[in-house]
Order: structure tokens, then C-alpha cells, then sequence
């Protein structure tokens, strides 16, 4: 059975701000890679057919996980459908990725499910993963800054 993981959370920050952070190459990684990792966007070409390419590197071993994949749906501000391959053998298959924003009354809900996740890796570590990187994300996009 190939896992899935289903993730919610609630941004003081406006859709637009949150989208756009899902969708800049200088914000995925400045907030993606999970606590220990470092990203690199090779490529993004953010639109319904377009495609990325990507890395995190373990900042503790050097070792580059690469993966990349396809953009099936994109909507600016509501969401984001695409798939993700890994280029390691061992983490073969195409995993899904649905992120669902909708404007709520403080901000942005955000619900996040990737489906076909290899068995090698297992559902807790990708919530771990995942509730790091959305910690990340929150300090990203809910200050509003004003431009001086």
C-alpha cells in the first residue's frame, strides 16, 4: 500500500503571499527542505503542463535526493496539482501532490495531500517533514513587512 499523507494549517497571510511562495524558486527553498536539508531549483516552469526539477542536499552528509516532475493543474491562489518523481531507484514511482488554498477570515487555509509515496519512506517521517517546512513556511509569509 503506498502512503499518503494529508496536512492542514491555517496562515495569517494572505492567499496571494502563500501562493507565491509555493511557486518562487527563492522561497521553495527557503523554506521546503526540512530541518538538516538545503535546496536547489534547477528549474521551474510554474503553469498547468509546465515542469521543475529540484535537490535537497543532507547539509550533514553532502547527499543530494533529486526529484522532479509536472505541473497538472495550477489555479494563482487556489492550487497547485503535481506530481513528483524521485530520480533514486529505490524511491521509484510518481507521487501526487495536491495543495488547496481558500481565503478564510485570518488569512489562508492551506491543505496539503500527496498520495504514492514509495514505501521506503514512511508516513511519520513525511509529517515530520512536512510540519518543519510549514513552520518554515509561517515565518516566510505571515509578517507583512512594508517596504520603507
Amino acid at each position: 500500500m503506498k502512503n499518503t499523507v494529508q496536512l492542514h494549517r491555517v496562515f495569517s497571510a494572505p492567499p496571494e503571499r502563500v501562493f507565491r511562495a509555493f511557486t518562487d524558486p527563492d522561497a521553495l527553498v527557503k523554506w521546503m527542505p526540512p530541518h538538516g536539508f538545503s535546496a536547489h531549483v534547477e528549474y521551474a516552469e510554474i503553469s498547468t503542463g509546465g515542469s521543475y526539477r529540484m535537490h535537497f542536499t543532507n547539509f550533514s552528509t553532502g547527499t543530494k535526493h533529486s526529484f522532479h516532475g509536472k505541473y497538472h493543474q495550477v489555479i494563482p491562489n487556489q492550487l497547485l496539482r503535481y506530481t513528483d518523481h524521485f530520480d533514486a531507484p529505490e524511491l521509484a514511482g510518481e507521487i501526487e501532490v495536491t495543495i488547496e488554498l481558500k481565503e478564510v477570515s485570518v488569512g489562508t487555509e492551506v491543505r496539503i495531500t500527496q498520495t504514492g509515496l514509495p514505501d521506503v519512506i514512511p508516513a511519520d517521517a513525511c509529517y515530520l517533514g512536512w510540519q518543519e517546512s510549514l513552520q518554515l513556511l509561517s515565518f516566510l509569509v505571515n509578517p507583512a513587512i512594508p517596504d520603507e
